[in-house]
C-alpha cells in the first residue's frame, strides 16, 4: 500500500484534475497518459492569438513529486521551443516552479518561489504569461535571450527571433494535423472552454470513485492507529 503522503497527494491531484475538467484554463488541455497514475500529466498548449505563438500546438508534460503540493512539479515541453526561459531539454525555468528555499544568489525572493497554495491552474497561467513576456535577467537559453532582446530593442527590425518562432509554430501545426487536433485561431475559439477527453461525465465519475477509495483507505488507516493506541494503553504490566 502507498504511504499516507502519496495517498494525500493523489487525492489533491485528482481534485485538481477534476476542477480543470470542469473549468479548463484557456489555451490548455490536460489529461493523464495513464489513468492509474496521477503523478504524470500530459499538457497541450495552444498559442494565443495576436502573439508570436499564434496558431501553435505545443505538447508538454508535468511530473509531480510524492509530497506535492509541498514541493513543486516539473513542467517540460516535449515540442522543441526556442525561448529565453526554456532549456534545450524543454524544462521551463520559472520562479513559481523553484523549491521554496532562500537562495540570495538566484535573485529571486522567497515569495516568488513555490508554495503549497499554488496549483496546476496557477502554473499554467504562469507558463502562458512567460511565453509572451520572457524574463531575460536569468535566462535558461542565453542565445534565445540575446536574440529576443535584439528583436525587442530594435522594435522588430531584427526579426531573427520571430523567424525561429514562426518555423516552430508551422512545424507544430503539421503535428496537430497528424494528431487530428483543431487549433484555435481566433480569440473566440481560443477562449472557448474546450473539454479534454475522455468525456467529462464518465471521467468525473472515475475521479469521484477514486477520491472515495482514498477516503476509505485513509479512514481504515486511522481506525488501525486508534486500535493500536487503545491496545497499547490497555496492556497490563
Amino acid at each position: 500500500m502507498a504511504d499516507a503522503t502519496s495517498l494525500a497527494t493523489v487525492k489533491v491531484l485528482s481534485l485538481e484534475l477534476k476542477a480543470l475538467q470542469k473549468e479548463p484554463v484557456e489555451g490548455f488541455q490536460v489529461s493523464l497518459p495513464d489513468d492509474s497514475n496521477f503523478f504524470e500529466w500530459n499538457i497541450i498548449v495552444f498559442g494565443a492569438p495576436k502573439t508570436l505563438y499564434e496558431g501553435g500546438y505545443f505538447k508538454a508534460h508535468m511530473s509531480f513529486p510524492n509530497n506535492y503540493p509541498y514541493a513543486p512539479p516539473t513542467f517540460r515541453f516535449c515540442t522543441r521551443m526556442w525561448h529565453p526561459n526554456i532549456y534545450e531539454t524543454g524544462d521551463v525555468c520559472i520562479s513559481i516552479l523553484h523549491p521554496p528555499i532562500n537562495d540570495p544568489q538566484s535573485g529571486e525572493l522567497p515569495s516568488e518561489r513555490w508554495n503549497p497554495t499554488q496549483t496546476v491552474r496557477t502554473i499554467l497561467l504562469s507558463v502562458i504569461s512567460l511565453l509572451n513576456e520572457p524574463n531575460t535577467f536569468s535566462p535558461a537559453n542565453v542565445d534565445a535571450s540575446v536574440m529576443y532582446r535584439k528583436w525587442r530593442d530594435s522594435k522588430g527590425k531584427d526579426d531573427e527571433y520571430v523567424k525561429i518562432i514562426k518555423k516552430q509554430v508551422s512545424k507544430s501545426q503539421q503535428e496537430a494535423e497528424r494528431d487530428g487536433i483543431k487549433i484555435p485561431l481566433t480569440m473566440e475559439e481560443y477562449c472557448i472552454k474546450s473539454k479534454p477527453k475522455p468525456p467529462e461525465d464518465e471521467y468525473n465519475d472515475f475521479l469521484d470513485d477514486y477520491a472515495d477509495e482514498l477516503d476509505s483507505d485513509n479512514s481504515d488507516d486511522e481506525d488501525d492507529l486508534v486500535a493500536d493506541s487503545q491496545d497499547s494503553g490497555n496492556e497490563e504490566s
